[in-house]
């Protein structure tokens, strides 16, 4: 039954009470490959939490079926429970309960509580306190503080299950001593208590109210306890239930059994049998819980299975509680994270900017290439136009030439036509003399081929009445034969009739005459058995005497009986009660001696460690004092470097100054330099425009050039090419923008060529002081090397030197790679 732990199903299954109706679904994901042992909710999220023997603790959302977090452990986690605000969840391991953080892709431990081996674990409604159980004793800790509060110490037995109520003021805790107990938190005693020896409770439930406590355990029964007194109990004979919840509205109550089925009956619960059972889990019930809205009921058992079911109503609705304040999106992450995701933004939009100046340096690249290859393809087309005009020319003289004599074909063709139409018409005026005389004799032929048909039809109207005739006569004969065999018949049934009446006659005299002899049979038996029964009541009477005398005699005995059975269930209650005490008492001893020799061990790795860092400590300290002895001359030459950097830092600004002050220029260049390439983009647009507009007036020549012929419609057609292209308005602006534009654009080249060369000089003379500065700093700092013997950095090649100086280094390495960029750009 575990196959379908390692394959995403999904099915839905209606469970039907006289309250409720649930409908539950597989997650989607691989779950836990063992059994799983806590199982919890929240209020403010939809997650659910689970922890396994499998070693690993997983975070759901049961509204989308996903796997949102995942960790494992190298030890097995046993308890389990999720703060209602969804951003914490307590974990409860063999050494430790360690409290820990739900962030955005990790759960991470931020503090640790001394509670060993916590099987049972839970947060209060408002999550300000958490309850964690220590075999017998329950520990209350606030969850801001992390202060022990309270611990609660009553049980004898380990304690099974926790649960608190809606205010915070009680929890009720039920374990293996059969004992239910309700606390209250403001003073730590015992409000109310309920214990059945005989029972070994396994899951505890409180109503919304706070007033019924449900329990389930070992003695096949759901027990409804109210003020220390049980008031109702649901026996069942089959199964045991091994935990229990109820609804947040009240009206529902669900129950997991030891067979892995799932039970939902309506509170108040029923008097007799009264509940919808279904088939969930192949192994017994773990752990159960229900969302805050009540909309889902999540279960868990030990065949390692997660199942959420749907909650509706009888009628298949969905409840109608809705939810007062929607899901929170907020998730938990440290500061560290968020310190690595910026530094990685930002080197990010670094590269980002750096790809975007590659990619505009290619672009130009690029326009340049393209306008070179568009300058090429308008004078190749330029080419092919004129190509086109001389074949077009040749063509049209071909043209007429052909026209001339497809014309005189023509005229051939007409006078062919009608010599051949005469010789037709009068050999077809001859044939239809022909086909008429044929029509006249296929008329004589049809009217013999009628009269014949008429006789025939005659001859066969005859021989069918014939026919007839002769058929009625032989049915007819038939049907005489037939009548005649049913008469006999007939009489052959009367007869037989008679016959039977006869026979039943004879059959009911017979059975007249034996009915009588039975008759004086039985009569004689009744007065013998008569007889036999006088005799039996004297004897009767005689055995009743003696039957009352044995009678007291035993009831006597029964009594003695009870007396002693009475004694022997006290003696057995003693014997139970001190049987259980030694085996806790045991197991108490055996965790004892556990942790002492835990303990023992520890201290024993302990004072290994303790002399292992004595003997680094008295090293290290050899070690510092030969460190203090180099130390003093190299302070000497480091105060030397230092004086020299700040030299170096005070011509670094200057060189600074100057570098923004170039920056400036150049940006003021690229801004005059875009204006022209948007100037230069309209002109561009312009002259497109205008090789359009020839285009378009070539072809309407063209077409207009065809009707050289036609006089009219060519004059028709010009007409119209000059009301479409020509302009006086036009004609105007064109020649005065023409002239303007030209002279425009030669002043502007003149006046960029002459920025460009005295920026290209500026450049050079800048370039020329950056180098002799930078040859100047490099040869002060190799006299500083050689007279410095400090110790070589990691890769062993280059001298170390002060860290300031060299990022003043590398920022002068910048500032000039920069500068050459920027005179490329420019050129």
């Amino acid at each position: 039954m575990k196959w379908h732990r390692f394959q995403p199903i999904l099915e839905e299954v209606m469970l039907v009470s006289k309250g409720d109706v649930a409908r539950f679904e597989y997650l989607n994901f691989p779950i836990h490959s063992s059994s799983i042992t806590g199982l919890d909710t929240c209020i403010r999220k939809p997650l659910v939490a689970t922890c396994s023997l499998d070693k690993s603790v997983r975070i759901w959302n049961y509204e989308t079926n996903t796997l949102d977090l995942y960790k494992e452990y190298q030890e097995e986690a046993y308890a389990l429970a999720l703060h209602p605000s969804g951003l914490y969840v307590l974990v409860g391991f063999a050494d430790k309960l360690r409290l820990m953080n739900l962030l955005i892709d990790d759960i991470r431990a931020f503090k640790d509580f001394n509670v060993r081996g916590c099987r049972e674990c839970a947060f209060s409604t408002g999550g300000h306190l958490f309850a964690a159980v220590n075999g017998n004793v329950i520990h209350i800790y606030s969850s801001t503080t992390f202060d022990n509060t309270i611990n609660l110490k009553g049980h004898n037995g380990k304690v099974r299950s926790v649960v608190w109520s809606m205010d915070d003021y009680k929890l009720v805790s039920c374990g293996t001593d059969g004992a239910v107990y309700e606390w209250n938190l403001q003073n730590g005693k015992r409000e109310s208590e309920c214990v059945l020896k005989s029972c070994s409770y396994s899951g505890v439930a409180i109503s919304p109210d706070s007033k019924v406590v449900f329990a389930v355990g070992s003695d096949h029964s759901i027990k409804e306890i109210c003020d220390s007194s049980i008031l109702r109990e649901v026996p069942t004979f089959d199964v045991v239930y091994t935990c229990i919840v109820v609804a947040h509205s009240g009206r529902m109550v669900f129950t997991g059994t030891s067979t892995g089925t799932i039970r939902s009956m309506k509170y108040p619960l029923p008097v007799h049998k009264e509940f919808n059972e279904y088939q969930a889990h192949s192994g017994p019930v773990t752990k159960m819980s229900v969302t805050s809205d009540d909309q889902f009921l999540l279960t868990s058992a030990e065949d390692g299975c997660i199942i959420i079911w749907k909650v509706y109503d009888k009628e298949g609705r969905g409840l109608k509680r809705e939810r007062d304040v929607p899901y929170s999106d907020e998730v938990l992450i440290t500061r560290t994270d968020m310190e690595e995701k910026t530094q990685v933004m930002l080197e990010l939009k670094t590269r980002v900017e750096e790809l975007k100046m590659e990619n505009e340096y290619q672009l130009r690249l690029k326009d340049m290439n393209y306008n070179e290859k568009i300058k090429e393809l308008t004078e190749k087309f330029i080419q092919e136009m004129e190509s086109l005009k001389t074949k077009n020319q040749v063509l049209k003289t071909e043209k007429e030439k052909q026209e001339m004599q497809h014309q005189e074909q023509l005229t051939e063709l007409i006078e062919k036509q009608s010599r051949e139409v005469q010789d037709l018409e009068s050999g077809n005026n001859q044939k239809l003399l022909l086909e008429y005389e044929k029509y006249q004799e296929l008329q004589m032929k049809s009217q013999r081929m009628q009269e014949e048909y008429e006789k025939q039809l005659h001859e066969m109207e005859e021989s069918k009445s014939q026919a007839m005739e002769e058929l009625t006569e032989y049915y007819e004969a038939k049907l005489l034969e037939k009548t005649a065999l049913l008469e006999e018949a007939q009489d052959d049934a009367r007869q037989q009739l008679r016959e039977f009446e006869e026979t039943k006659k004879q059959i009911e005299e017979d059975e007249d005459r034996e009915i009588q002899d039975i008759k004086i049979k039985y009569e004689r038996r009744l007065r013998e058995e008569r007889e036999s029964n006088l005799r039996l009541k004297g004897e009767t009477g005689i055995m009743r005497k003696k039957f009352n005398s044995l009678q007291k005699e035993i009831e006597e005995r029964c009594s003695d009986i009870e007396g002693m059975k009475v004694e022997q269930q006290k003696l057995q209650g003693i014997i139970k009660s001190l049987e259980k005490d030694i085996l806790g008492l045991k197991r108490e001893i055996q965790e004892r001696d556990e942790t002492i020799q835990d303990k023992e061990k520890r201290i024993y790795d302990l004072k290994k460690k303790n002399q292992e860092l004595e003997k680094f400590k008295f090293v290290l300290d050899y070690k510092i004092k030969e460190l203090k002895k180099q130390i003093e001359p190299r302070e000497n030459d480091i105060k030397m470097m230092k004086e020299q950097i700040q030299e170096m830092e005070g011509e670094l600004e200057r060189f600074h100054k100057q570098n923004t002050q170039l920056e400036l220029n150049i940006a003021e260049l690229r801004l005059k330099l875009r204006a022209t390439d948007r100037e230069m983009h309209k002109e561009m647009q312009k002259e497109r425009d205008m090789e359009a507009l020839v285009k378009r007036f070539k072809t309407d020549l063209h077409n207009c050039v065809g009707l050289i012929q036609e006089p009219k419609k060519l004059k028709e057609s010009i007409k119209d090419i000059y009301e479409k292209y020509v302009q006086k308005a036009d004609m105007v602006e064109i020649v005065g923008v023409d002239t303007d534009l030209h002279q425009e654009y030669t002043r502007q080249r003149e006046h960029l060529e002459r920025n460009l060369a005295t920026l290209k000089k500026k450049v050079i003379k800048e370039s020329e002081i950056h180098r002799a500065d930078y040859v100047r700093i490099m040869q002060v700092l190799t006299q500083e090397r050689r007279r410095s013997t400090l110790p070589t950095c990691c890769d062993g090649k280059v001298p170390h030197i002060p860290c300031r100086a060299f990022l003043h280094i590398s920022r002068l390495r910048r500032l000039s790679n920069s500068s050459f960029k920027n005179d490329f750009y420019m050129s």
